[in-house]
């Protein structure tokens, strides 16, 4: 899999922070980027986030992390470090998971979006590729952990190497 790197822009539930810790943690991420008011393991006031510290089953000390308010920022300062930016969403710019070419020879970071909203549309212009999931049923989406756990598991373990 090489360095990946995981960027939650905006992401709202803690339910889904925590279970996109453990996942993280199981794929092997090297950091997790928590972005804009996406909920943090501990709160500006140093307080623990139990819901989140419920739902990461101790993954929060397991998995490096940073939070910051300026997606745009980390976007722009990742590329700019050679990091190749997939955003996740359903979008016109968009080519299935399943068959995107991801580079090999440099690190890779994903962005998941909030909710509702998804990712922005300035992320999304800044990032190298846009990746969807194929969407059989009469829904548009699944739920922010369930994708971020099918597009890291497929990057871990369903490409050919």
């Amino acid at each position: 899999m090489g360095d990946r790197q995981v960027i939650l822009d905006s992401v709202r539930s803690s339910h889904n922070v925590g279970a996109i810790f453990r996942t993280v943690d199981a794929v092997g991420v090297t950091k997790l980027y928590l972005a804009g008011y996406t909920p943090t393991p501990v709160d500006r006031f140093g307080r623990p986030n139990e819901k989140l510290r419920k739902t990461a089953l101790g993954a929060t000390a397991t998995v490096r992390w940073e939070a910051t308010n300026d997606v745009v920022g980390l976007v722009t300062s990742l590329r700019e470090k050679g990091v190749f930016v997939v955003a996740v969403e359903q979008h016109a710019r968009a080519q299935s998971l399943f068959t995107a070419q991801l580079p090999t020879d440099r690190p890779v970071a994903y962005v998941f979006g909030n909710e509702i909203d998804g990712v922005t549309e300035t992320v999304l212009t800044l990032a190298d590729m846009v990746v969807n999931l194929p969407m059989l049923g009469m829904k548009e989406s699944l739920n922010v952990a369930v994708t971020a756990g099918i597009v890291l598991y497929h990057d871990r373990f369903g490409q050919a190497k």
